[in-house]
């Protein structure tokens, strides 16, 4: 089983960083990934999207996909294009605090986090894609919370590693905006069936 995750937003989110956490993170629960992160020619205020296929077999999709059934959209400036790839019933998690406008997904389960409004009462406004990324595992179950806090230590630079601590805590103030799973991104044990 494979599971796509689409992320973006503008420059200066974090939306790179979460994709290379979550990919991380998925590695660590033992499973396939491939990343793809694409952005415009500003680092601040640009285009910043990133694409991840996430399996629990090796991988035969490319990361560049033309539909996905997740999606995390930490500003509105470039949903659209995101927004068309997302199937039905997929899982959709919005940065509410700063997206304008519709969804438009009436079909997909949308989840809405105030990340940026969390993550500077947390202090750190800039970790807003990771209290998304929290509320986004917490909702789907597709990577565990100890993968993504650990995570959270191993993809910094060195000369980034201050914001490790900050990151974590929002990654877990995340998870605990979301109570129960939503959108359960893989098959229990009970659910599979045999041959």
């Amino acid at each position: 089983m494979e599971r796509e995750v689409l992320l973006t937003g503008i420059g200066g989110q974090g939306v790179q960083l979460a994709a290379r956490t979550l990919a991380v993170a998925a590695v660590h629960d033992r499973r396939e990934v491939m990343v793809f992160g694409t952005y415009g020619g500003s680092m601040r205020g640009g285009n910043t999207d990133a694409t991840l296929v996430i399996g629990d077999q090796p991988l035969t999709t490319p990361p560049t996909i033309d539909h996905a059934w997740s999606a995390i959209a930490m500003h509105h400036e470039y949903w659209p294009d995101m927004r068309d790839r997302v199937i039905r019933g997929g899982l959709v998690v919005i940065d509410s605090s700063v997206f304008r406008g519709e969804v438009g997904l009436p079909d997909a389960t949308v989840l809405e986090v105030e990340a940026t409004r969390i993550a500077t009462d947390l202090g750190n406004a800039r970790s807003a894609s990771m209290v998304a990324l929290g509320a986004f595992a917490a909702a789907s179950r597709l990577v565990g919370l100890e993968a993504l806090v650990t995570s959270a230590y191993e993809v910094l630079p060195s000369y980034r590693t201050q914001h490790a601590d900050a990151n974590a805590l929002a990654l877990r103030t995340g998870w605990e905006q979301v109570p129960t799973c939503i959108g359960p991104a893989w098959l229990s044990d009970a659910e599979v069936v045999a041959p």
